[in-house]
């Protein structure tokens, strides 16, 4: 069986090459279940701190665990980007919002907030990123779906719980530079996530 250090190391090296983050299952799976959750836990708070004041930190998401870079250092390394940064219309942002504070909610309720119809493209489009999802349907004629937020939302904004989000401005100016979106609807637009907000379940 490995040493601590060892094994560290080996957590390290599985979370660098990772394409997603990993759950404390997928790293027990590295060691066979030899390693328990705790012991895994205490691990990853050393690798934590073995890599603060770095320009990557390693982060507890909704999902797992992941390498990630320091969001103050994202403004250079958008410079070797071919891409431009995505930029998101207002409706969009909007119905983001109104979705992640007050899921789950269907088309109509969000209708009722923003007091305009709310398109097709824009719930499709936020469906594509994996930001949000049917989690059921309400029991009134027509069952609407009702749309939440995903993991990978909260991982995108570096969160591991609902309990966790920031306030609306903040969510913005995030999602504005989220890595790997679809373009806009819409040329780029201020980032205002207008709309009552209610506290997340």
């Amino acid at each position: 069986m490995l040493n601590p250090n060892e094994a560290k190391t080996v957590v390290e090296a599985a979370l660098l090459a990772a394409q997603d983050p990993l759950t404390l299952a997928d790293l027990r799976r590295l060691f066979e279940d030899e390693i328990g959750a705790d012991t895994l836990r205490r691990l990853l708070d050393e690798l934590r701190e073995v890599w603060q004041g770095r320009g990557v930190e390693l982060v507890n998401l909704a999902s797992g665990w992941r390498f990630q870079t320091v969001p103050e250092y994202q403004q250079y390394l958008q410079r070797l980007s071919h891409d431009r940064p995505a930029r998101y219309s207002r409706a969009v942002l909007e119905t983001l919002a109104i979705i992640a504070y007050r899921q789950p909610v269907s088309r109509g309720d969000i209708e009722d907030i923003r007091g305009v119809t709310v398109s097709t493209s824009v719930i499709k489009s936020l469906e594509a990123r994996g930001w949000i999802d049917t989690v059921g349907y309400r029991d009134v004629p027509g069952r609407p779906a009702l749309y939440a937020t995903t993991k990978t939302f909260l991982d995108d904004l570096g969160l591991r719980s609902l309990q966790e989000l920031p306030p609306l401005e903040q969510i913005s100016s995030t999602l504005e530079l989220a890595p790997h979106a679809p373009p806009s609807e819409q040329p780029p637009a201020a980032a205002e996530a207008a709309g009552p907000a209610a506290t997340a379940d």
